[in-house]
């Protein structure tokens, strides 16, 4: 996203200012196509401007998520992740040994939620589910134990 784009973004939402810093972590959030931590984000800013600090990204990730901009996800005992909000829902999958994250999609969810609300007459307006296991590379690992854990 270039930094015009962010602006225009940015702008969208009345009463917040622009600032350089909020530009900079809106377009580096955009640009990680995925799942940053807080942590990273921090990383990746001050190798562009060394004079942001991690008090300024936890603040401006509080404010993106209040305006709706981002999502924060959570993965058991995994870091915090943020993302951008999604029009469209999707679930995660979760390596256990590597902690890649892979977004996908699937129609069950759907019907699990209809089912959810006509039986039990609730009106649910999220729902966030991630699976844990190991992906291709660590599930085809020449050792049986990755980690602590069993792959038989």
């Amino acid at each position: 996203m270039k930094m015009r784009n962010v602006r225009k973004y940015l702008k969208e939402f009345n009463g917040v200012s622009i600032t350089a810093q909020r530009e900079l972590l809106m377009g580096l959030i955009h640009k990680s196509q995925g799942h940053i931590s807080a942590k990273e984000l921090y990383k990746n800013a001050v190798k562009k401007n060394g004079s942001i600090s991690l008090a300024t990204v936890y603040r401006n990730l509080k404010l993106f998520k209040e305006l709706g901009i981002i999502e924060e996800r959570r993965f058991g005992n995994l870091s915090c992740y943020y993302e951008l909000k999604h029009a469209n829902s999707h679930q995660h999958l979760v390596c256990k040994c590597c902690g890649t994250i892979i977004e996908f999609e699937t129609p069950l969810i759907q019907k699990i939620i209809e089912q959810v609300e006509e039986n039990y007459s609730f009106n649910v307006l999220k729902a966030e589910i991630y699976l844990e296991g190991f992906c291709k590379e660590c599930n085809n690992a020449d050792n049986n134990t990755v980690r602590g854990y069993s792959m038989s």
